[in-house]
């Protein structure tokens, strides 16, 4: 019986995360156009978009279309962040939706992974440089056994990391965005619609690039 039982957990969780990996599919390849790529390893810039396409996620009205057509247009075209809840290292839930009003930078993490710990030095520099206008949203990996709040938590005060954490110990921010591998970045803007996203360690070059992206040009 308790085989039997085990056997279904497995189960209903494999089907949770092919549902979350769908889901970010159909978020990804429905509106958003990612602006950043992981290839060979390293982050890089994707691939400009070819002059014949306006970029999806631009709110720039089209020279024959009155402001609001083209308002509502775009509206259509850019697809918003899914939202989810994590928790603070006092227990308390957090809302993705919560941040809407500034930009986010969302990352997957956890303390064993090599990768994720090899950007962090650089995504604590861009908090220093940009957490006042960017929300960095630092989602702990949390599984209750090979990483749990207290080994994460004190991962980050032995480090002398500055940015917020939190704790995904429901998954339900990992299975919402189909994260499979560590560290994931998602790059969000401040109405709250997916811009980029880049699946490895970035670099300081490449989280720059992210940035400047989230950011008005004047900014």
């Amino acid at each position: 019986m308790k085989q039997k039982w085990t056997t279904w957990v497995l189960l209903a969780v494999f089907v949770l995360l092919i549902g979350g990996a769908y889901l970010l599919y159909q978020v990804l390849g429905a509106g958003a156009q990612p602006g950043l790529a992981v290839e060979g390893g390293a982050a890089t810039a994707a691939p400009a978009a070819s002059p014949s396409a306006a970029p999806e996620t631009s709110a720039a009205p089209s020279p024959d279309a009155s402001t609001d057509e083209s308002a509502g247009q775009d509206e259509e075209q850019r697809t918003a962040a899914p939202d989810f809840t994590v928790y603070d290292a006092a227990g308390n839930a957090v809302h993705l939706s919560d941040f809407v009003g500034k930009p986010v930078i969302l990352n997957f993490w956890a303390s064993w992974c090599n990768p994720c710990k090899s950007e962090m030095p650089d995504f604590e520099d861009a908090y220093g440089e940009y957490g006042q206008d960017i929300h960095f949203v630092m989602v702990n990996s949390t599984d209750g056994s090979r990483e749990t709040v207290d080994t994460a938590s004190s991962f980050i005060e032995d480090s002398g990391y500055t940015f917020p954490v939190y704790f995904d110990t429901d998954y339900d921010a990992s299975v919402t965005y189909g994260v499979t591998g560590l560290p994931t970045t998602f790059f969000i803007d401040s109405e709250g619609y997916l811009v980029a996203y880049a699946i490895s360690a970035l670099d300081a070059e490449t989280l720059q690039t992210g940035i400047d992206m989230l950011l008005p040009a004047d900014g």
